[in-house]
């Protein structure tokens, strides 16, 4: 039922959606959720809810996209036409929507840091008076409350990732990825390198990784799945749309480990990153949105070759955020063309434009885009993955499913696990987790 959209190879593939999934979620959104949900208990959950969860998703999510060839409304509609389950399929393009317009709010916020490290504002920041005062914090505040500039990097931000979906994602993205993925981990395993290193980090690391078991309550759950969800691109439909360009000679349930991994494994070396440093460096509490924008500026300052390699960052930063809103982006523009036969060109436009008008307010309130985040960057993607888990399971059913998946993976050893974490285990965490976030 493919349509002839283009393909990516094993490789392009694990690298496009990787470079989907790696980005802001991981650098930006990761540290800061579990700075705020209990340190080591969050990222055990997180742990858990990417491998019992997260994965049998994202396998059907991809399944289901190379099946139909379409988009996540397409989807639903090929399988089940004109039944309520296309509902799912919009629920995924209103939050990509909803989350391209906070997503680039902070995108933008990467570039406008890369022009602040690239013009030396970050030197004097690891100063004993500078850390005594905040600096960091500060100045990053001052930022992000200059509304002006704040709107101008979103429209920015939006424009370019017009501009590339506007001329076509499936051939470009692959080769992007390619070079931007090995750059940025190159980039991450020397700042973790010197993170690891400054006196004290040894505490950061504690807070880290041993559970605090006091800690644990429902929200703290549901955002840790919430997290695993928009780290790995769930719920959203981005993940059935790049399905929908996997060729059938491909290997889905070893392509999709492989993006999990590589996935997490930035998420978690970001965490290792962030708080040895907000520990070493004294610093005092820095949860919140803007947790990256106020550590990393120290670290920089303070690290040999500082001046090189922050810059670097957050351009690295930026160009894994556009990766990131292209195929976010990609999924309401797909289901434009799709759906309503627009051309690529007026579908990236319109769609671009009333993700603008909608990222104004995050632009302007820190607070509003926190809600937004909680929203649609976590509550949303957890009812979308909660329904595609159970149109795969009980309408679709998983026999098709596997059908699909055993072209390209005909030694597919996990296929009785799988079924059953998609038809049992995936669905009644999620209603659980969710039912409680409601009724707790």
């Amino acid at each position: 039922m493919q349509n002839n959209r283009g393909n990516f190879s094993k490789i392009g593939f694990i690298m496009a959606a990787a470079g989907s999934a790696v980005g802001l979620g991981n650098l930006w959104r990761f540290p800061y959720a579990v700075g705020e949900n209990g340190g080591g208990v969050f990222v055990l959950i997180y742990l858990i809810s990417v491998v019992v969860i997260a994965l049998p998703v994202l396998m059907a999510e991809v399944t289901l996209g190379r099946f139909t060839g379409k988009n996540p409304v397409g989807a639903f509609n090929a399988i089940k036409p004109g039944s309520p389950w296309k509902f799912v399929g919009y629920l995924g393009v209103a939050s990509g929507l909803m989350i391209l317009s906070f997503y680039a709010v902070i995108a933008g916020g990467a570039v406008g840091y890369f022009f602040k490290a690239l013009t030396g504002q970050f030197k004097g920041m690891a100063s004993e008076s500078a850390i005594a005062s905040n600096a960091a914090t500060e100045a990053y505040q001052s930022f992000a409350g200059n509304g002006v500039l704040q709107i101008f990097l979103l429209a920015i931000f939006i424009i370019l990732t017009v501009y590339v979906v506007s001329k076509g994602v499936s051939g470009g993205i692959e080769k992007y990825s390619k070079i931007l993925m090995p750059a940025l981990i190159g980039i991450l395993f020397l700042l973790l390198f010197r993170s690891l290193t400054l006196e004290g980090a040894s505490k950061g690391v504690a807070f880290y990784i041993k559970p605090d078991w006091s800690a644990l309550k429902p929200s703290v759950i549901i955002n840790a799945m919430g997290q695993a969800f928009f780290s790995l691109s769930l719920g959203m439909g981005t993940m059935i749309t790049y399905g929908s360009y996997v060729s059938k000679k491909e290997n889905i349930p070893s392509a999709t480990k492989w993006i999990a991994v590589f996935d997490t494994g930035i998420a978690i070396m970001a965490g290792f990153i962030i708080f040895p440093a907000i520990f070493s460096l004294g610093m005092q509490d820095v949860s919140g949105p803007g947790t990256m924008f106020n550590v990393l500026p120290v670290l920089f300052d303070k690290m040999p070759g500082g001046m090189v390699f922050g810059p670097l960052f957050f351009l690295l930063l930026s160009i894994a955020a556009l990766t990131s809103t292209i195929s976010i982006l990609e999924v309401p523009v797909a289901f434009c063309i799709d759906e309503k036969k627009w051309d690529r060109k007026k579908a990236s436009i319109i769609v671009g434009a009333i993700a603008l008008a909608i990222g104004v307010p995050c632009a302007l309130s820190e607070s509003f885009l926190g809600v937004w985040s909680t929203i649609w960057g976590g509550l949303s993607l957890s009812i979308g993955a909660l329904f595609v888990a159970i149109f795969i399971g009980f309408s679709w059913k998983t026999p098709n499913a596997l059908k699909e998946m055993y072209q390209g993976a005909d030694n597919f050893k996990g296929a009785k696990v799988w079924s059953f974490a998609i038809k049992y285990i995936a669905p009644v965490f999620i209603l659980a987790i969710l039912l409680s976030s409601f009724l707790l």
